[in-house]
C-alpha cells in the first residue's frame, strides 16, 4: 500500500515476560518471519505494517519492548498513545502467566483507560509441555474484560487473527466516537479517548467472527 493515504495510524504495544515470544509475533505479524535463533529485545523497538479494515489504511505501529526489569524504566513514554495491546504469556511457562496480572496493572496505570486489550498465551505447538490451561487463561480475560486467543509464532498460529481482532475493534471504537463526536467540533478527534468494552475470543483457535462486535458484561 506504499504512496496510498493512511486513514488512521492505532499504536499498538506487546508486553509480558522476557522470552515469552513478542518479538517473534512482531517480526511473524510485520514481515511474516521466524527466526529460531532470535536474541532479547534491548530497549524498544517498533515495525509498523498497513492493513485494509473496512476499506480504510490503517497503520498499525506495533511496538515490543524487553521483559526484563531493568528495562521498566521507559514505561510511561512506551504507553503513551498506545490504543491497542497484545498481554503475552508462554503456555510452558507458568510464572510468566502469574505475572499478567502485574504486566495488566501497569499497562492500565500508564495507558488509556478504555484501551483494547488481547491476552494472548504463546507457544501453543508446544501444548504437549503446557503449564498453563486455556481454561484458566480464558477466566482471567473473562474476568478482567479482555479478548483472548492462544498462537504459535512459529507456526503462524492466530498471529494474524489477533490482530486482525484488535485493530478491528479499535477501529469500530473510534469510528463510532468519531460519528458521536460529530457536530461537536472535534469529528476527527481520533483514537484518543476510546470508549467500548472488549470481548472474549471463545477458544484457542477459534476464529473471530467477522463484524462481530458484540460484547460480554
Amino acid at each position: 500500500m506504499a504512496g496510498e493515504k493512511i486513514d488512521y495510524v492505532f499504536k499498538v504495544v506487546l508486553i509480558g515476560d522476557s522470552a515469552v515470544g513478542k518479538s517473534q509475533i512482531l517480526s511473524r505479524f510485520a514481515r511474516d518471519e521466524f527466526s529460531l535463533d532470535s536474541k532479547a529485545t534491548i530497549g524498544v523497538e517498533f515495525q509498523t505494517r498497513t492493513l485494509s479494515i473496512q476499506n480504510k489504511n490503517i497503520k498499525a505501529q506495533i511496538w515490543d519492548t524487553a521483559g526484563q526489569e531493568r528495562y521498566r524504566a521507559v514505561t510511561s513514554a512506551y504507553y503513551r498513545g498506545a490504543v491497542g495491546a497484545l498481554l503475552v504469556y508462554d503456555i510452558t511457562k507458568r510464572q510468566s502467566f502469574d505475572h499478567i496480572a502485574r504486566w495488566l496493572d501497569e499497562l492500565r496505570a500508564h495507558a488509556d483507560r478504555q484501551i483494547v486489550i488481547m491476552l494472548v498465551g504463546n507457544k501453543c505447538d508446544l501444548s504437549d509441555e503446557r503449564a498453563v490451561s486455556s481454561d484458566d487463561a480464558r477466566e482471567f480475560a473473562e474476568k478482567e474484560s479482555l479478548f483472548f486467543l492462544e498462537t504459535s509464532a512459529l507456526e503462524a498460529t492466530n498471529i494474524e487473527n489477533a490482530f486482525q481482532t484488535v485493530l478491528t475493534e479499535i477501529f469500530n471504537v473510534v469510528n463510532k466516537k468519531n460519528v458521536t463526536a460529530s457536530g461537536q467540533g472535534n469529528g476527527g478527534a481520533g483514537p484518543t479517548a476510546l470508549s467500548g468494552q472488549k470481548i472474549v475470543v471463545p477458544g484457542p483457535t477459534q476464529e473471530v467472527p467477522k463484524g462481530k462486535t458484540c460484547c460480554q458484561a
